[in-house]
Order: structure tokens, then sequence, then C-alpha cells
């Protein structure tokens, strides 16, 4: 197998299922993966754009057994094919120098000396006696020319499936108008690497175009948080464990930042005068209680409050400065009884 993106950044979501794909083929069947960079345009070749490909690899959890091979430094090969097609008959050189296929009059060999995408695909498929190629259904036009190219070079492509394309939420090719075309966009959305990869298994191999759920990807995305531990969770958001209970219940790792940035450093707030039987109550069962809650000793003291017509909400804002974000009883399990009590006084005009 191979997966042979081109050093453009982050990966596509597309390829990154055709990545996944080939992964999953590769294990599936005692093979080997050679990643293959695909560089013969400089054109469009980006600055960083393959350690962009290597990193989003990783963070997928997708790894390779061979390479990465590059293009540009296998021109030598390149050269020596389109020598033989020549001596085959199969392929001419025209005036300026450039090596034709014959019959389809495809460009091999540009007068430069540098191969073409398909010459160079088809060299490098043969050459690393490649057996199974599997790419997205948008490489369906190439198959008969490849073909003819790996004859005229005295050999046979390997086996080709093309699999469907993900669409935007739209029907149309996914771009970066939908916000979500690549696995940086994603990653920089709070989407957590495994709820990508899960996404990427379920659609399989695909026969037919599919559109990007997004609905489901958030629902993984969610879950995937919620089975992470501690520790993990804290890493993947980028905030210390002793947020991590008010973390709990956030739909993506952005979400999730910013819940611990709530119990860390709240924003200032005002707290309405008629809250102030709320925030003492508060303070007395605070008081008794251990510096460190359990989330059933915190929703015990949010059912006390509850019962007694509390305003929660105002409590939330003396302990957040905010009026929404992660569950109540997880921000009195985050926030210590000291720092609790503190925060209480301020909104109650203390110091």
């Amino acid at each position: 197998m191979r997966f042979a993106p081109s050093p453009t950044g982050s990966l596509h979501l597309g390829n990154a299922l055709t990545a996944v794909v080939n992964r999953r083929f590769a294990d599936a069947h005692g093979g080997a993966l050679v990643l293959r960079i695909d560089d013969t345009d400089p054109s469009r070749t980006v600055a960083g754009g393959e350690e962009a490909i290597l990193a989003d690899l990783a963070w997928l959890g997708v790894d390779w057994d061979e390479g990465p091979v590059r293009q540009s430094e296998r021109g030598d090969l390149y050269r020596a094919a389109a020598e033989r097609a020549l001596a085959s008959g199969a392929a001419t050189r025209d005036d300026e120098g450039a090596v034709r296929l014959v019959r389809e009059g495809t460009t091999l060999l540009r007068a430069d000396g540098t191969a073409t995408y398909q010459l160079a695909s088809v060299v490098d498929d043969l050459d690393l006696r490649i057996t199974h190629v599997i790419r997205g259904s948008d490489h369906r036009p190439n198959l008969e020319l490849q073909r003819a190219i790996a004859r005229a070079l005295g050999g046979e492509l390997p086996e080709v499936v093309h699999h469907g394309l993900l669409l935007g939420p739209d029907g149309r090719k996914l771009s970066k108008r939908h916000g979500h075309a690549s696995l940086a966009d994603l990653r920089d959305e709070g989407f957590p690497a495994q709820a990508v990869r899960a996404y990427l298994e379920e659609l399989d191999l695909p026969e037919h175009d599919v559109r990007l759920d997004l609905a489901r990807l958030r629902r993984l995305a969610t879950d995937a948080i919620a089975a992470m531990s501690d520790e993990e969770l804290a890493e993947s958001a980028g905030a210390p464990v002793e947020a991590v209970a008010a973390m709990r219940g956030a739909r993506s790792l952005v979400e999730a930042r910013e819940y611990a940035q709530l119990v860390l450093q709240p924003l200032p707030a005002d707290v309405p005068a008629e809250a102030r039987a709320t925030l003492e109550r508060f303070a007395e069962l605070r008081e008794r209680a251990p510096e460190r809650l359990s989330l059933e000793e915190a929703r015990a003291i949010v059912r006390e409050l509850k019962a007694v017509g509390g305003d929660l909400r105002a409590l939330r804002l003396a302990l957040t400065g905010a009026t929404r974000g992660p569950e109540l009883a997880a921000v009195l399990v985050a926030v210590p009884r000291d720092e609790a009590l503190a925060r209480v006084a301020t909104a109650l005009g203390g110091p």
C-alpha cells in the first residue's frame, strides 16, 4: 500500500480518510504502508508542507512502515524509465526534448528532464512493489492512462480501488469555505484526534461520495473527551489537572480550555444585590465542607440551595465571572474551599 500526499500543508480531511483506509487495509492483510511525498511539482510545494503532513499523521495515529519516499529525490529513476519507454517505441521525444507517450500524447518527462506526476506515480508504484492502490475517486480519470504508462515500461499497474469523496455538508467539494476542510481546522476547533480517527474509521471505504456529518463528529468528540483520563484531558486541553472536573462535559477541547479558564481565572462580574442570601447560605455550607469536594458532595450543596430558592445563576457568576459554563457542581469540585469562599466574599463586597 502507499499513501501519497503532496506537500501542500495540513492534510485535507479527504486525504486523511485515504490514509486511514490504506493503514487499515494494510493491517488487515499483513501488508506494509509506504508514505510517499508527491513533490514533483515545485509550484504546489509549500514550505513546511511535508512537516505538517507528518505531524498530522502522528496526531491522527496513522503510522507507516517505509518512507517518507520523496519523488524529488528520485529523478534518475524516472529518467531511466523514460529512456526504456523510448527504447521500446512506446514513447517519443519532441523537438523541445520532452518525452511523450506515443498513443496518448501525454508528457512523461518535461524538456528540463523532470518527471510529470503521471510518470513518477507509475514508476514509484512499480519500483516500490505496490500491490494495491486505494485512493479517492477524483483520481479515477487517471487510471487508464497510468495503466498505459505501466505497460510502456514493461509492467502492470497494481490493483486500484477508488473510494468516494468526502464532501461538505452542502454536497459540494469540501473546501476552506466549510471551515472543516483540513486536520488543522479540526484541531483548531478543538476536536480530539480520537474523535476524528473514529469518524474516519466509521466511514470505512465508501463506495460513493459522502457528506461530512458534523453532528456525528461532534458527538464523537464529546465521547472522546468523556473517555479521557484526567491526565489525558488536562494535557489535551493544555490546562492543569486541578481544573479537570470543570472540563468534564465539554464538547470540544477548546470549550474544555474555556471551562478551565473560568475556574482558574474568573472574569470580574457584578453580582446582583438580591443574591446576597444565596451567597451567604453557600458560604455557610461550603465552610463546613472539606477543602476539596467530591462531585456528589458538590451536587448536594447545589440541591440544598435550589431547595430554598437560591439564585444559582448568581452563585455561578460569583465563582466564575460568567453566567454560563460547566455544570455548577463541577465548578464547586474544581474550586477549593478557601478560594470559593474568597470569591464569594469579594462578590458580597468584602476584602
